[in-house]
Parts: C-alpha cells; structure tokens; sequence
C-alpha cells in the first residue's frame, strides 16, 4: 500500500482492504484515458484517496458533516500550508519549511496549557455529566477537556482569520482523527464502555498526515448525492453507499458534533443529536432500489462502479437490473473478512467472511425498462488481484 492512503478510523463499510480489489477491476475495464473520479458516498475518503495519489482529479460527496471535514482534508488539500498568519503567536514557524511548518502548529495545539470544559467534556465524559440524567463515558475527562480546548481554539483561528480554509479543514480533521483514536466504544459511538479501555486511556494527540499534492481541482460537497450528481464533470462515478440499515449519523454522531461543534441539544443515554435531514434511503429497505435508480438513471458520467457485499438489502440481480438501465454491467466477486466490529455490540453473524461485489457499468444508454438478459459474474481471487494490479 502507497504512504499515505491508509488512516486510522474504525470505520465500518471502509474501503482500504479492498482497494486492490477497486483498481484491478478499474483497470481491467476502463482501457480509454480519464481524467476525473467521482466519489458520492466518500466516507473517509480512503477510495478517493487512492485515485488522487495516482493523478485523477476527484469530486467527493457526503452527507455526513466529519466526513466531509476529512474529505476537505485529504481530497480537498493540494498544496503545502503556510500557516503564515499565525507566526506571531507561534514565532518558531517563520524559520520552519513545507511539512515542518505543521509539525509545529501541531506541537503547539497539543501542548495548549489552557483547559476548557466545552461541549464534549459537559456531555461526554464521566465527570462532566455526573451530575445529568444521563452518566457517559465516551472519552476519558482529560481527553474530553483537551479535544474541547484545541476544538475551540482552531475555530478561533478561523474566525479571526489566522488561518486559511485549507489549514482549517487540514486541523479540524486531525482533531476528528485524533479523538476517533481515544474514544471509550467498541468501534461506533452507538454505545460506550463501561470502563475506560487502554487505548482510551491514552493522551489524545494530533498527528501528522501526508498531504498528497495535486494539481487538479478536487472538490468535495456535503449534501445528498442527487442535489450534486452533476455539479461538476465526472468520467468514472464510484459508488459506496450503505448497504444496510444502520445508520451512519447515530453510529458517529459524536464525531458529527465535534465537527460542527454547535453545541446541539443532545438526548437518551448516548447523547444523540438530531439526525432526521441525514437519514439514507440506502438504509430503509422499501426504497434503496428507487433511490439507487434515481443516481443511474441521472448521472452523465461515462462509468459506473458501485461496491455491495452479499448482506446489503439489494440483492445482486436488483443491483444489475438497475445498471442493465444504461449498459451491460458485470458483477465481479471477492471473498474478504468480515469488519471485526460486526462481531460486537449484539451484530454477531455465523459467517467470519462475506463476499464484496463490485459492480461495473459503461453507460451506453438510458432506458426505462431492464434489460432481460444474463449478466457476467466474475469471481476474483486475492492471487489475481495481487498479479493483475498495478
């Protein structure tokens, strides 16, 4: 795997095992030069990511707000940072260079010796909420201090324009890392430990990354896919939308309002926020095909490449009648291990694997009705996309 691509969220549905899998059948299909990757459903950007180190400009696309932070930060950062506005206040940058000068600002937002009591700390840690209806233990009361004190001091920076959108969005989403790194829960913030486990126990730390530069116009939104479908020219329209129905709002809401950091009013045991205009059809089984069919049918772009795995509520003949709308798709598969947090939190499933699909469409048509013919299953071993990728 090439530096920088790998990140360190427990993120379920991520795509970093299986981008090997993505680029082997990328390039077995697409023979004709390309020049942009759209990713719709981007998660944590890692799919996006990988096409953005190999040279494609991206567009990338979530409804969650902390994923579109972190997608600001990986896809939508190109350039080395300055931080020339902040020298005054930290006087070691002017003598610093290209990724020195972030190592610095760094070192200075994890060694703040103020100590704020915010939002996070309030609602979210054991001594904060002592004294509430409701005791949480998503973080330990020193982590819950300091991500609330670099929280409120980088939102400062912004507003007194000490920083520039990019250096913004690059430490916002360090933070959101950072505290992914030491929350108190099994995977998801559906639910906290009982105790305070070892790795949240550690000091929280913002930590470098990599900013892979570019010289393409990678732009990222935060909206539902069909307001954004066409925004911007896309060859190849990658597709990872959830696929059952757990929500991707209550399993990281935390990481929404560290994000926002908008002091939301907050209920139940869990401390969740209001969620409702983030909702995915993808997740309500009654209408993923029709919201699915409104994304084919729509999108201008030449390729479609969706991932979906055997437990999704569409079937892979719904999935291929859909795409047979506008072209001949094919189903490649992939047998890989399952996500280790589906084993926790009452999710347990008899089958320690699942089988990924990807499917591939070259839009060659828009029709009303599927196609009645056979499509192509593929299936792929590890051993061939080992020999076959680039």
């Amino acid at each position: 795997m090439e530096k920088g691509e790998k990140m360190s969220f427990n993120y379920i549905g991520s795509k970093f095992s299986l981008l090997k899998f993505i680029h082997f059948v990328f390039n077995k299909e697409i023979k004709e030069k390309i020049e942009t990757i759209g990713d719709l459903f981007a998660g944590t950007g890692i799919v996006g990511l990988s096409f953005k180190k190999r040279g494609f400009g991206i567009v990338a696309n979530d409804i969650q707000y902390y994923s579109y932070v972190i997608n600001k930060k990986f896809l939508g950062t190109n350039h080395l940072l300055e931080f020339s506005e902040l020298i005054k206040e930290i006087p070691r940058l002017k003598i610093k260079q290209g990724k020195e000068k972030i190592l610095e600002v760094l070192f200075f937002l994890n060694n703040l010796s103020e100590k704020i009591r915010g939002f996070i700390y309030n609602n979210y840690s054991l001594e904060g909420t002592k004294d509430k209806e409701f005791q949480r233990m998503y973080f330990s009361d020193e982590n819950a201090i300091k991500i609330d004190t670099i929280r409120i001091k980088i939102e400062n920076w912004f507003k007194s324009k000490k920083i520039t959108e990019q250096e913004y969005f690059y430490l916002l989403g360090t933070l959101i890392e950072a505290s992914d790194k030491v929350a108190n829960t099994a995977s998801v913030y559906g639910a906290f430990l009982k105790q305070i486990k070892n790795s949240a126990q550690k000091e929280l730390k913002l930590e470098y990354n990599e900013i892979v530069l570019s010289n393409k116009n990678n732009i990222v939104f935060n909206d539902n896919i069909l307001n954004i479908l066409n925004n911007e020219k896309i060859d190849l329209l990658y597709l990872d939308p959830p696929y059952n129905i757990r929500q991707y709002c209550t399993n990281y809401h935390i990481l929404e309002t560290i994000s926002k950091y908008d002091n939301p009013t907050i209920y139940g045991k869990t401390g969740l926020r209001e969620y409702q205009k983030q909702k995915s059809n993808f997740c309500i089984k009654n209408k993923v095909k029709e919201e699915f069919k409104k994304i084919v049918k729509n999108t201008n772009a030449k390729y479609i490449l969706l991932s979906y795995n055997n437990e999704g509520l569409m079937s892979i003949e719904d999935v291929q009648k859909i795409l047979s709308l506008r072209g001949n798709p094919k189903t490649y598969i992939l047998k890989y291990r399952r996500f280790k947090a589906d084993k926790t939190e009452n999710r347990n499933h008899s089958a320690d694997s699942t089988y990924e699909y990807l499917h591939f469409v070259k839009c060659e048509f828009n029709k009303n009705e599927a196609q009645k013919i056979e499509f192509p299953i593929i299936e792929i071993t590890s051993e061939q996309i080992k020999n076959g990728d680039d």
